[in-house]
């Protein structure tokens, strides 16, 4: 076996090993996205009725369910709270990504060395 894809794979299974420790799967994970709009609320009184490019700010949490779009607007109190929430959920579902992809890096290392040690025989 190549000495450098050997070293490869170790740092593979090291990563992959990792990424298992760091994230069992909390209960509080969201997935999605939270993105910001700016929109004018209706109240004629209300200065983004009065002024041309008065907004509200709006926060929406987008996400799907069995192949569904659902969207939820998310009040000021809850904001940070979702946000960590949506962003955890992110960086599990990176984690989960390389985990899988490094899975598929040590297969096919595997299945060249396989190839390599029939040869030599």
């Amino acid at each position: 076996m190549d000495d450098s894809r050997g070293s490869f794979a170790a740092g593979l299974r090291q990563r992959k090993f990792e990424l298992l420790r760091r994230f069992s799967i909390p209960e509080t994970l969201l997935p999605g996205s939270l993105s910001l709009s700016h929109l004018r609320c209706g109240k004629p009184l209300c200065h983004c009725a009065k002024l041309p490019d008065a907004r509200h700010p709006v926060w929406t949490y987008t996400f799907m369910v069995d192949g569904k779009k659902h969207t939820q607007h998310i009040p000021k109190e809850i904001l940070e709270e979702v946000q960590t929430r949506v962003a955890a959920g992110r960086e599990f579902q990176d984690a989960v990504r390389e985990v899988l992809a490094i899975n598929a890096q040590l297969l096919v290392l595997t299945r060249q060395e396989q190839r390599q040690s029939r040869r030599s025989r």
